[in-house]
């Protein structure tokens, strides 16, 4: 995936580093909630291998993941990983923690 500059710009694109090969047996709604000047809330629901993102705040989500919107976007530049990010508190997920793990192979973050 091309380096983002913006939040909006990281899922308007997201496609371009989803992997439906990957994604196989995934059938979840992923709800993220970025805080700071450039944050806002987006989802994205991944079912029969295919992506759709939207943005706005999901009714019910089966994982949330809350970070600022400096920590979000170095964790999908590549910058952050993810793993040192949950542990340091920089990115909090809610719900299923096994979903946040297969994103990171999903959309090729790892």
């Amino acid at each position: 995936m091309p380096r983002a500059s913006s939040l909006e710009e990281i899922f308007k694109n997201v496609e371009t580093g989803f992997s439906p090969e990957k994604a196989e047996g995934v059938n979840a709604v992923y709800q993220f909630n970025v805080s700071g000047e450039g944050g806002g809330q987006y989802w994205a629901r991944i079912e029969s291998q295919q992506i759709e993102v939207e943005r706005g705040e999901h009714p019910s989500p089966d994982m949330i993941m809350t970070a600022t919107d400096e920590d979000f976007l170095a964790l999908f530049n590549g910058e952050l990983n993810p793993m040192m990010a949950f542990m340091q508190g920089k990115i909090k997920v809610k719900g299923e923690m096994a979903l946040a793990l297969k994103l990171q192979t999903i959309l090729g973050l790892t």
